[in-house]
């Protein structure tokens, strides 16, 4: 499968390991006919759970989307099972957002407020760690949503395709939606 690929972290990528990976995330191409690539991420944590120290992510690129989910747990076949549970739904979500070409409700006409600033501590000035860049496609603040929803993310940068500006919708602690729309 040359469209896989496959990064491990403090943890050896055996024989045994990479075909166990391969035959699972071979059943997306039945699935998903237009699929891109697959990243699989096996890492192993320095969290206190043991339990939960062994990581699997898993990222697939479709046309104008991107499905994410990632699962820990004590053994690394665990986590894998987990995390391909966890994508198979997230397949069968993006799957029935394009086979039914249902519309969303209209987002609420509440008025948006800034996102609160994060308090900094005085100790340690904050620095940028990563730097990350991305395709931006014109879709609309329902499919925006829909995307944020598939990456299992707080926030989601897009181009409206009612008004081709760049936006961000986010989650409000409520669980309704805002959107920021800069002012140039």
């Amino acid at each position: 499968m040359e469209m896989l690929q496959i990064y491990t972290r403090n943890i050896e990528l055996t024989e045994r390991l990479r075909d166990y990976v391969e035959t699972k995330v071979a059943k997306f191409e039945r699935f998903l006919p237009s699929l891109e690539t697959i990243r699989v991420d096996l890492s192993e944590s320095n969290a206190r759970d043991s339990a939960r120290r062994m990581v699997a992510q898993i990222t697939i690129n479709v046309p104008k989307a991107i499905l994410r989910a990632e699962e820990r747990a004590g053994d690394i076949f665990a986590a894998i099972d987990a995390v391909m549970d966890k994508m198979y739904r997230r397949v069968d979500r993006y799957k029935g957002r394009k086979t039914t070409k249902r519309r969303a409700a209209p987002l609420t006409g509440e008025p948006l407020e800034a996102v609160a600033e994060e308090a900094i501590e005085e100790e340690a000035p904050p620095h940028i760690v990563r730097v990350k860049e991305f395709e931006v496609h014109s879709i609309t603040p329902e499919e925006a949503i829909e995307q944020m929803e598939l990456l299992d993310h707080l926030f989601y940068i897009y181009l409206d395709g009612n008004d081709g500006r760049l936006s961000v919708i986010y989650r409000r602690e409520a669980g309704n939606y805002g959107v920021l729309k800069p002012v140039y």
